[in-house]
């Protein structure tokens, strides 16, 4: 399974449907997970974007499926940045 890193920011749709029912953020978990996607982590962020999601996939087209789905809603942007476990990488360097 592969680690993605997912950045994501708020429309005004999305921050007023936070706002009136703050436990959507836990349901949309769910259907990520539905369609293949594993959240392991998640913050709140301040700055540029208002969440960081650490996922878990079989691959990017799984990914890309998701936050498409998850993105036509109009409520939420992302950017997904594929991530390798530094240990990972180490023992590729060392081979």
């Amino acid at each position: 399974m592969a680690i993605y890193i997912v950045l994501s920011k708020l429309t005004d749709d999305g921050a007023e449907t936070i706002v009136e029912k703050p436990d959507r953020i836990k349901e949309v978990n769910k259907e990520l997970e539905k369609q293949g996607l594993k959240v392991l982590q998640q913050y709140l962020v301040f700055g540029e974007y208002d969440f960081v999601n650490i996922v878990e996939a079989e691959d990017n087209k799984t990914v890309a499926k998701a936050l498409l789905n998850l993105a036509s809603r109009g409520t939420i942007r992302t950017v997904t940045l594929p991530a390798i476990p530094v240990d990972e990488i180490i023992e590729e360097l060392k081979s």
